[in-house]
């Protein structure tokens, strides 16, 4: 794939950078000015060692190094003008402007060179992101969606929580899942639950036939990835997976041990406890697995906010935790992305823009 480039920058220079280039420029001219027309013992030519090192901190490798070839030169042109170029303190100050121009130029150029490789780890992730965790459509069937992912780790871009939602005979299926811990391990667990729910979730199969493949599917990759016995029994993935149908405002809900979903009717939250919850998915060493379904009513109008429980865990510097049901009972309404946006600067305003640990939300709105 050929990238066009980018015309704005220019050897690690942009637009915005080279009107900064006035502030080195300046100093140069105006060292240059006074050590000219001052007597000779006023030295000032010291101070051109300012002009590389700010440059470097606004513009790349070779704008910097274009500063201190000039600064060097002027070194040589006040030598000339006062008559000592060739005196050991000229010499000195000459060689420690070249100097300490290369180092200051050779830190740019490895700053520089490291910026390229997390540009690129960062398009990797974001790739990976979308591929992983595609976006949910902004409406399918009968609902209106929208979603919000927020990763502990920051360059990372994704980690252990998922959510997906797919189109099946007279209904739409979604799910919303934490895998237990982060990194790596998170994320390839993430990856193989959510290809377990695409790959039945387009079949006509009952929800609990559904959850039962996912379930089949995280025992059977822990059990050929596991490092030991310790880490199988402590893999798991906490999940809500729901039928929102169209033939009726009802939505069935199977909860594997994940945070209750929240409805929003008619300005009441209602939390969506489920009377015989199931137990999180990949727990192998359970040998009785049952997933009944809860039936509740989703009515056109109705708001249903599904999250994790990166959401609700969130601290704020009291250590107090982030009130979901009291902040979603305060908003003035609208569509489901305005919902997503405000609880998302809500939530980063609660933790001082920082989150500890994963978060996902998802917002789903029934309509005509």
């Amino acid at each position: 794939m050929r990238v066009s480039p980018d015309l704005t920058r220019i050897g690690g220079e942009t637009r915005s950078s080279r009107a900064l280039f006035a502030i080195p420029l300046g100093i140069v001219l105006a060292v240059t000015l006074t050590d000219v027309y001052t007597p000779a013992i006023v030295h000032l030519s010291s101070f051109l060692i300012a002009a590389p090192a700010i440059t470097a901190s606004f513009a790349g490798a070779g704008g910097t190094a274009v500063i201190g070839a000039l600064a060097a030169g002027d070194e040589i042109v006040i030598g000339v003008f006062q008559g000592g170029l060739m005196t050991a303190d000229r010499e000195a100050q000459f060689v420690a402007l070249i100097v300490i121009s290369g180092l200051v130029t050779s830190f740019r150029y490895g700053a520089d060179r490291h910026r390229r490789r997390l540009s690129q780890v960062r398009s990797v992730a974001v790739a990976a992101q979308e591929v992983l965790l595609r976006p949910l459509p902004e409406r399918i069937g009968e609902l209106r969606i929208a979603s919000l992912y927020l990763a502990a780790d920051e360059e990372a871009q994704i980690g252990g929580d998922l959510y997906a939602a797919v189109r099946t005979e007279g209904a739409t299926r979604l799910v919303i899942g934490d895998v237990r811990g982060k990194g790596l391990a998170a994320i390839g667990d993430a990856s193989v639950l959510i290809g377990a729910f695409r790959g039945f979730a387009y079949r006509n199969l009952s929800l609990p036939d559904i959850v039962d493949h996912m379930d089949n599917a995280m025992c059977w990759n822990w059990h050929h990835t596991a490092a030991d016995e310790r880490n199988l029994l402590e893999s798991f993935v906490t999940a809500v997976v729901l039928d929102v149908y169209d033939d009726g405002p009802v939505a069935g809900m199977v909860n594997c041990g994940h945070p209750p979903p929240l409805l929003l009717h008619r300005g009441e939250v209602a939390l969506l406890d489920v009377r015989d919850p199931a137990v999180p998915l990949g727990l192998e060493v359970l040998a009785e697995r049952d997933h009944p379904v809860e039936m509740f009513r989703f009515e056109y109008g109705d708001v249903l906010v599904l999250y994790t429980d990166g959401v609700v865990e969130a601290r704020d510097g009291g250590g107090a935790f982030y009130p979901l049901p009291e902040r979603l009972a305060a908003w003035k309404g609208g569509s489901p992305q305005a919902l997503v946006d405000y609880l998302h600067a809500d939530l980063l305003r609660h933790t001082g823009g920082v989150v500890n640990d994963d978060a996902a939300i998802v917002v789903i709105a029934r309509c005509a």
